[in-house]
């Protein structure tokens, strides 16, 4: 199994170089894991404490379930993805199967920060993008997926996303073997990509 990681700053294309990526594969052929899923469950709390909640620091994710469930998919074992809410905060009861397959995408802001992750992955990509063009999809995104309003979007982009940013998720770009810049708009690092890809899976079982 051919393990990529593609991590990236908040707002910065690493969704849209995946998706740019599987287009031409089929799920049986690449599995995707996404790091958001790992996040804890913090449904118990407030909806005050919910607000206060660092989701861009790496202590709010179980890399230890994340890295489990990595090592399954490696033995040729089906696990029960979580399904994590960024509005109740919390695990939804109900899980996606995903199941093993030669190559292995798994994304997020914080994949290359966390040492045991970062272990396990064969290629380690880093999606780069300016400031303002990662708060300008912030503010999109959230007001229209997480149902913050605008004032929200740039307090918690001011209190958490940038700092964690910069002390966690900028630092991690010297892990990457890969960097790129502009997100899905790079053609030519998502084709490099895609072409390791069909190399591993045009290789005899």
């Amino acid at each position: 199994m051919l393990v990529i990681g593609i991590a990236g700053g908040s707002g910065s294309g690493k969704t849209t170089v995946v998706k740019a990526i599987m287009k031409d594969f089929t799920n049986g052929e690449v599995a995707v894991l996404s790091q958001d899923s790992y996040y804890k469950d913090n449904g118990g709390l407030s909806q005050e404490e919910r607000a206060k909640l660092n989701f861009d620091h790496p202590s709010s994710i179980e890399f230890s379930l994340l890295c489990k469930h990595l090592d399954m998919l490696k033995k040729g074992e089906d696990i029960a993805m979580p399904i994590y809410s960024y509005i109740t905060c919390a695990r939804a009861k109900e899980t996606i199967t995903v199941k093993p397959a030669k190559v292995l995408i798994v994304e997020g802001i914080l994949v290359l920060v966390n040492p045991q992750l970062r272990e396990r992955l064969d290629i380690k990509v880093f999606v780069d993008a300016d400031a303002d063009d990662r708060l300008i999809r912030n503010i999109r995104r959230d007001i229209a997926e997480r149902g913050r309003s605008f004032n929200q979007v740039l307090e918690h982009y001011e209190n958490f996303v940038k700092p964690m940013h910069e002390t966690f998720i900028e630092p991690s770009k010297r892990y990457a073997d890969i960097i790129v810049p502009q997100g899905g708009a790079n053609k030519i690092a998502i084709d490099i990509i895609t072409s390791k890809i069909k190399s591993k899976l045009n290789e005899k079982k």
